[in-house]
């Protein structure tokens, strides 16, 4: 695994986390003063000691569920106005690069899976 990549994957991980607090709390909330939205925050939270120790397992659940932080991000930025599109676009583009980069380090775990799986068969 490259470190780059790791170092990369935490970075876009940790720059979701505090994109989604700041924006349910402080630049664009829901209600003002904050709203329980931010609570969504907690599934990558409880990811990312797995992901700073580069877990397998942790990797593997956080390349499924960063869509939804994807999904959320492409809806609110075309579905509201104001600050709203521009941190819908930067959710967005931050789930990308955090599934493009953790999917990198599980590639060549799932090839080399897919090997020895073969050579039980055989």
């Amino acid at each position: 695994m490259s470190r780059r990549l790791h170092r990369a994957t935490i970075a876009l991980l940790t720059a979701l986390i505090a994109l989604c607090v700041a924006w349910e709390l402080w630049v664009s909330p829901l209600r003002p003063g904050g709203s329980w939205l931010v609570l969504k925050v907690l599934p990558l939270m409880l990811l990312l000691p797995g992901v700073l120790r580069a877990s397998n397992y942790a990797l593997q659940w956080s390349v499924l569920l960063i869509w939804i932080y994807f999904t959320e991000g492409l809806v609110r930025a075309t579905s509201e106005s104001g600050l709203s599109i521009p941190l819908g676009v930067a959710e967005t583009a931050l789930s990308v690069g955090y599934f493009i980069c953790a999917a990198a380090i599980l590639r060549p775990l799932k090839k080399q899976a897919r090997e020895h799986a073969k050579g039980e068969k055989a």
